[in-house]
């Protein structure tokens, strides 16, 4: 039987180790790519795999539970296990790590009022409902029963956001009932507000932190922390930050490779340290988060490469090299090996081989959902993607006003089908001019909107803004409209084979392209959105994830998973009107 202890060292079968780990997220690859991920992450010299395990992929609704394919969460970890490695779990109800409203899942927004991450009775029932469905199922794989499972968090970064020490008690006990008997921990970031507001040390919770460098200066406080409260705990950085994500518009963060090596040396010199990331992945499907500055949601890209020490794709990096080197320097007698490279390739270009406008397509894909007033996107779906709201003003044929009222995240505003006007979170609210029609007809008004990703930290986890669509209504003139026709669009696979290709295109407006290239062979490989405007693309039913012109990421990882030897079907979904005539797969990543 396998033991593991936290006492003045970290004890594993009765001997003294130094935990060298690499995070790597089984839910932001294809679990074929999960045995090379972490026999790099071996070779590296790491004796031990982390990972998050986010609420909302598993319980995407409430009472229905998903762990097939890259939720398989139970196979990951007996992959990890067949390679030699030991696993770190963080399966709290909020784990960040730059992924959908933290990895709680958006219906918990239908219930008025509730308050996140706090002892909300109505939020701990939910987080017992699903931690009673999935911890029980993770317990076989603790180090307790002979699995290589050997420590689980109960909170992420809690200090950085409240200080209720009774919810992280209430959530201890919630696990341990659930038969998790490991080490539990806390990870906030090294100083002492956050450490004093997020730990539960005072109850013998192991305390460790997060940061990417002066790993002297960080350790020492976290070590002093722990003296005044009477602990000889070993040092551990839960998130060594080798690198960072990326938002919309903004210039890819890098960090030098030696530079990094020096920091992870020095850390692994005074105690053990989690690489976060080892190998990021991708952010597939509607999952990006946002970070929240100011007023203002600034959606993170689809690619998590987080300059990593493997790429997106798993390709080490000259980062790998260097911290294998200083990994070898501090810890001599350590197993390394050559990782394993990856290959991407240049499928080729594919022209177009169907197109539809969505406005003449929306009612075959979706159910028409009627109401007197607009419904957010947690009430007429899943929460997920976008919503077409439509509305007939009547036309008193002089120039008027529109506002759209409290409404998140991107809007665009079509009159008889002709876009007037895209607004953004800061614009939302303003004045839209409907010039003077001269006609009998009402106005047709259309207002296409999408959900760019919900916050993942900080103070607006609780806003009103993570409740996405129209909250608060639409205005014609100086009043309230009353009568709304809404389509949920989540473009699942259901929907998406639901489009109808005969009915007539107009790439002026948001459009589906169906591309049916037939391939002889399939590779990892990367689609080239640099020539498109903004939206997403599917993969044989599978969402790949969103691209759009503001950079810096101009193209879309494609695992060669999901592409298949013969003919493929292939659906951009493009809201900005710009007209899309061919696919083109390259082999690497295109920027702008």
């Amino acid at each position: 039987m396998k033991t593991f202890e936290i006492k003045e060292e970290f004890i594993l079968n009765g001997s003294p180790v130094k935990l060298i780990s690499g995070a790597i997220h089984y839910f932001r690859m294809m679990p074929s790519q999960w045995e090379d991920s972490l026999y790099n992450l071996k070779a590296l010299g790491a004796n031990t795999v982390e990972t998050y395990i986010p609420w909302n992929i598993h319980e995407p609704v409430e009472g229905q539970f998903d762990f097939e394919n890259e939720k398989n969460i139970f196979k990951f970890i007996e992959k990890a296990e067949e390679l030699g490695l030991l696993v770190i779990l963080r399966p709290s109800a909020y784990i960040c790590a730059e992924w959908e409203f933290g990895g709680m899942p958006a219906w918990l927004l239908n219930i008025p009022n509730i308050r996140l991450r706090s002892t909300d009775n109505r939020f701990m029932e939910k987080v017992e409902n699903y931690f009673g469905h999935l911890l029980p199922k993770l317990a076989p794989y603790q180090v307790t029963e002979g699995g290589p499972v050997i420590m689980m968090q109960i909170e992420n970064e809690y200090g950085s956001y409240g200080m209720e020490k009774e919810y992280l008690r209430q959530t201890k006990t919630i696990m341990q009932n659930c038969g998790i008997d490991v080490p539990l921990f806390t990870a906030d970031g090294t100083w002492n507000e956050v450490l004093d507001s997020g730990s539960l040390i005072e109850d013998d919770i192991f305390v460790t932190g997060n940061f990417g460098s002066k790993s002297k200066e960080n350790t020492d406080v976290l070590k002093a922390f722990m003296e005044r409260h009477n602990k000889k705990w070993p040092l551990m950085c839960m998130e060594f930050w080798d690198g960072w994500f990326n938002r919309w518009g903004e210039d890819i963060v890098r960090r030098d490779a030696e530079d990094l090596a020096r920091d992870v040396k020095e850390m692994l010199e005074v105690g053990s340290l989690n690489l976060y990331m080892f190998h990021g992945g991708t952010n597939f499907g509607f999952n990006n988060g946002s970070s929240a500055r100011g007023t203002t949601d600034l959606p993170q890209v689809t690619s998590y490469d987080y300059d990593a020490l493997l790429t997106e794709e798993g390709q080490p990096t000259e980062k790998y090299y260097a911290v294998q080197r200083v990994i070898k320097e501090v810890c001599p007698d350590v197993w390394q090996a050559e990782p394993r490279c990856k290959t991407t390739k240049a499928l080729g270009e594919y022209p177009v081989t169907a197109a539809v406008s969505l406005f003449n397509t929306v009612t075959d894909i979706a159910n028409s959902i009627k109401s007197a007033y607009p419904l957010r996107m947690e009430e007429a779906g899943s929460g997920y993607g976008y919503i077409l709201y439509k509305l007939a003003l009547k036309n008193y044929r002089r120039e008027n006003r529109l506002r759209v009222i409290e409404a998140s995240d991107r809007i665009h505003v079509y009159l008889n089908e002709e876009k007037i006007k895209t607004q953004t979170q800061h614009e939302i609210g303003e004045d839209i001019l409907l010039e003077e029609i001269n006609e009998d007809a009402n106005l047709n008004i259309a207002i296409l909107l999408e959900n760019q990703g919900r916050v993942n930290y900080g103070h607006k986890l609780n806003a009103p803004t993570q409740s996405k669509g129209i909250r608060g209504g639409v205005m014609y003139d100086i009043h309230f409209h009353q009568g709304f026709e809404q389509f949920y669009l989540e473009l699942d696979a259901e929907q998406l084979n639901l489009i109808d290709y005969t009915k007539e295109s107009d790439y002026t407006a948001p459009s589906f392209y169906k591309f049916t290239p037939e391939m002889t062979e399939v590779a990892d490989t990367y689609i080239d959105c640099s020539k498109y405007g903004k939206g997403v693309i599917f993969i044989n039913g599978f969402n790949l994830g969103r691209y759009w012109e503001r950079g810096p990421h101009a193209s879309l990882y494609c695992p060669k998973d999901l592409l298949k030897v013969g003919k493929n079907e292939i659906v951009v979904f493009e809201t900005e009107g710009v007209l899309i005539e061919d696919l083109n797969f390259v082999d690497k990543p295109v920027y702008k």
